[in-house]
C-alpha cells in the first residue's frame, strides 16, 4: 500500500472518530437524522467503531465506505473528497491543506 493511500486511510479514520472542522463535515440522511436520541448515539459508535474491512468492501485500502445492520436496518457511511470550496472533488486525498472530507451517513433504503 502506498504512503498516500495509508495517509488517506488515518484522515478518514480520524474523521469518523472525530466529525468536526479541520477534518471534514458530517451529512445525516433523514431517515438517520430523525432517529431517537439513543438510536442515533449507536448509530454513529457504529460509524465511529467499524473495522470490518476487508479486500471486498475496501478494495483500495482507504477506508472510506462501510455497512453495518442496527435494530433490523441496513447503514451505510461514506466519505468523499471535495476542494476546500466543495465545488470539486479534491486535487489530492491525502493532502487536509486542499481536501474536505464529507462523512454521510445513511440508512441503505434511502440510496
Amino acid at each position: 500500500m502506498s504512503a498516500s493511500t495509508l495517509r488517506i486511510q488515518l484522515l478518514n479514520d480520524q474523521l469518523r472518530a472525530f466529525p468536526f472542522p479541520p477534518r471534514g463535515e458530517m451529512v445525516l440522511t433523514r431517515g438517520v437524522a430523525d432517529l431517537s436520541g439513543d438510536d442515533l448515539s449507536e448509530v454513529l459508535r457504529r460509524v465511529r467503531t467499524f473495522d470490518a474491512f476487508t479486500e471486498h468492501n475496501d478494495p483500495h485500502g482507504e477506508h472510506d465506505l462501510g455497512s453495518f445492520d442496527y435494530d433490523g436496518v441496513r447503514y451505510f457511511w461514506k466519505v468523499d473528497y471535495y476542494d476546500r470550496d466543495k465545488k470539486y472533488g479534491s486535487p489530492n486525498p491525502a493532502d487536509p491543506a486542499v481536501t474536505c472530507r464529507v462523512l454521510t451517513v445513511m440508512r441503505a433504503d434511502e440510496y
